[in-house]
């Protein structure tokens, strides 16, 4: 059986060797192709079972290496501490060595210095804190119970002090729950095993900190040659000065909260406000969060020196405050010269995820690591943006 195709009416296309069609009197044109970056993945998905195993074999390797990773998030806590210290008493090591110090010699001048003062803060620092958070919580009833017979007490109108008398047998009978005893006393608990073994994790960041302080040029040449030859300079230059700011961030810090703690301690003792030591060590912890701790500081301070009288408390106030001026304005600049400008909202937030992800280490570190990236911001990624035009 024949079949017959109606006659052309127009000039019959002829295809040369390379595949261009050509029309006769016309243009050459060239059929859309298929774009060969999507071969691979139109192909896996030509082959559906292929492309499930390979995702399941993906997912359950990212599980191993989260669940991993999980496991030794203690050890990589001790590892960025201990590098965080090298990095921050690496300025003292180099002023030693600018003063003909070896590095070796140096290194051991500061961990002798490290060494004394961690001594005499477990002789004379830390056994009256302890006693005083004893006599704290012992004095806690007998201070709710004097309350009603103070005299500011009683210089209030009846109202507030009804409001105030509500407050204070609902704080009783939250405090007398044996619920709240055993979570106290859980508490308890939970803070002498991580004392202890904050003992034990103290003398593995000391070893990590030695190891990476004595090595630390030998580590940033290393670092330095995996760069290429033509940005190694550059490199370098950004990691010093990154470097410099960290290091300068940390003393800068420990120094600040340090003044404070200090502060504190003869305030306690010439207003006559009780628990002087503990109150000391408080504001230390609590002033290592960046621009924000020492406000927080002076709100504690005051709320508790408000149980012994508001004339202590009005005294104690006033002069925090005098001194947070002062850090302000006088200390805080000299002391952190050397680190880098950060928005304070930046730094509130840098605070608040590191203090969740590694408590007060991480609330210790956040300043310099986001003055870190801040650098490479400035540095790297907006000069690479201002060349695309």
């Amino acid at each position: 059986m024949s079949v017959n195709l109606p006659p052309t009416t127009g000039p019959v296309p002829d295809a040369d060797a390379d595949g261009v069609v050509v029309i006769a009197g016309g243009e050459a044109s060239v059929p859309p192709a298929r774009p060969r970056r999507f071969a691979g993945v139109l192909a896996a998905l030509d082959r559906p079972l292929a492309l499930g195993f390979l995702t399941t074999l993906g997912v359950l390797g990212a599980l191993v290496l989260g669940s991993a990773l999980v496991s030794i998030s203690t050890i990589l806590v001790y590892i960025v501490l201990a590098m965080f210290l090298a990095v921050g008493l690496d300025p003292i090591v180099r002023m030693l060595e600018r003063h003909r110090v070896k590095r070796g010699a140096a290194i051991a001048i500061v961990f002798g210095a490290f060494l004394l003062l961690f001594a005499a803060f477990l002789v004379w620092v830390l056994p009256p804190v302890l006693a005083q958070i004893g006599e704290f919580v012992a004095a806690i009833p007998a201070t709710i119970a004097s309350i009603p017979d103070s005299d500011w007490f009683q210089a209030l109108d009846r109202d507030t002090q009804a409001a105030i008398l509500v407050a204070l047998d609902e704080l009783a009978t939250w405090v007398s729950a044996p619920s709240t005893l055993a979570s106290l006393g859980g508490g308890v608990l939970a803070v002498g095993v991580a004392f202890v073994s904050g003992i034990s994790a103290s003398f593995i960041v000391v070893a990590l900190t030695l190891y990476f302080l004595s090595s630390l040029a030998t580590m940033k040449k290393a670092f330095y040659a995996l760069a290429p030859a033509h940005s190694r300079a550059r490199l370098e230059d950004l990691t010093e000065r990154i470097t410099a700011s960290v290091g300068g961030a940390l003393i800068g810090s420990v120094t600040l909260s340090s003044l404070n703690a200090a502060t504190v301690f003869v305030l306690h003792l010439l207003i006559g406000l009780p628990f002087p030591a503990l109150m000391a060590v408080v504001a230390f912890v609590i002033t290592l969060i960046p621009l924000f701790g020492s406000v927080i500081f002076l709100v504690i301070g005051t709320g508790v020196a408000l149980f012994t009288g508001p004339t202590q408390a009005l005294i104690f106030a006033i002069a925090y405050l005098i001194y947070i001026q002062l850090e302000s304005y006088v200390i805080s600049p000299r002391v952190m010269n050397k680190a880098i400008a950060i928005p304070a909202a930046l730094v509130l937030i840098g605070a608040l995820v590191g203090g969740a992800l590694m408590g007060v280490i991480g609330v210790l570190v956040a300043l310099p690591v986001m003055a870190s990236i801040l650098l490479i911001i400035r540095e790297v990624v907006v000069p690479k943006q201002d060349l695309k035009v």
